[in-house]
């Protein structure tokens, strides 16, 4: 298989478990403290993969680490922690297909740009158009409003803490792609953001005094958190992997067939609203997202 199409089957792969990772982790949530869940989950999937690097690095008689610790502990603070913890927060106060399509599609539009200024990945003239339709497609779609409810108590604020989030994962992503140029395979970069970053969430529930909900999980809690592990280490080991192939820039934006799985499940089985206007966006978001995957991966330079 060609590296270009495994690199997009990989991407899509992450995107449809990144699609039904989120309506489910917007049930899960609901009634549990986002650092704690955020915490329990990053710590386990980070001791899996700690588990799966020293495997492969054993199996192929190489080093456990090639990157420098500062590129490593850089992604977990950034991605494997603070992003989670507002993205997490954010999904517990708005709906889980507004967040799918805020993230994804804000995910692609500064993720392309910040390849572009800092790993010099070219950006061709059809990519640019595609981007710039895909901001507008997200700008309509966080202008539609839908009203408040149990299950989405301020949509507004969560969306806002959303953007934050997925500005923080874009950064991340440059990093990681910086981390591979030293040769780092995608496990030990895993490990490093969720293991390390669920050590600072952990700080988190400490600092909160948080520390009670950790202790009071019960047994429905836990087995709703290992669901949710399973689904966000498919979606990681997928995510990565697809990027040792292709342009993080365009990995992003194949990432937008998982809204479409969110808004679905969203609706069906959390009765979430889709106001016309976010149907409108969502759409222009899908199309742009169409027009990228035929952009063939290239880099000016190297990273």
């Amino acid at each position: 298989m060609k590296r270009e199409t495994k690199g997009v089957a990989l991407a899509v792969l992450a995107a449809i478990m990144s699609g039904i990772a989120i309506p489910a982790n917007k049930f899960f949530i609901v009634n549990l403290d986002a650092s704690v869940f955020t915490a329990v989950r990053a710590v386990i999937i980070g001791a899996v993969f700690f588990a799966v690097a020293e495997y492969v690095a054993r199996k192929r008689r190489a080093s456990f680490r090639k990157a420098p610790w500062s590129y490593l502990l850089a992604i977990a603070v950034v991605g494997g922690a603070f992003a989670f913890l507002l993205y997490f927060t954010g999904l517990q106060l708005t709906t889980a297909g507004r967040a799918a399509f805020l993230y994804h599609g804000l995910l692609t539009v500064f993720t392309a740009i910040l390849a572009f200024t800092f790993l010099s990945e070219k950006v061709p003239r059809r990519m640019t158009y595609a981007v710039i339709a895909m901001f507008a497609g997200t700008a309509i779609l966080y202008l539609s409003q839908v009203p408040a409810s149990q299950f989405w108590a301020n949509p507004n604020l969560g969306d806002m803490l959303i953007i934050a989030a997925t500005l923080l994962w874009s950064i991340e992503y440059i990093i990681v792609k910086k981390a591979m140029a030293f040769g780092e395979n995608n496990f030990v970069i895993s490990f490093a953001r969720m293991f390390f970053g669920g050590l600072i969430l952990f700080g988190f529930v400490i600092a909160l005094g948080n520390t009670g909900a950790l202790l009071s999980l019960s047994i429905q809690d836990w087995v709703n958190i290992l669901l949710s592990t399973l689904l966000l280490f498919g979606d990681i080991l997928f995510w990565y992997w697809s990027i040792m192939y292709i342009n993080v820039s365009k990995a992003t934006a194949l990432l937008l067939v998982a809204p479409v799985i969110s808004l679905i499940g969203g609706a069906l089985l959390l009765g979430e609203p889709a106001p016309p206007l976010q149907i409108i966006g969502s759409a222009i978001m899908l199309v742009s997202a169409y027009v990228l995957i035929g952009v063939k991966s290239e880099r000016r330079k190297e990273a």
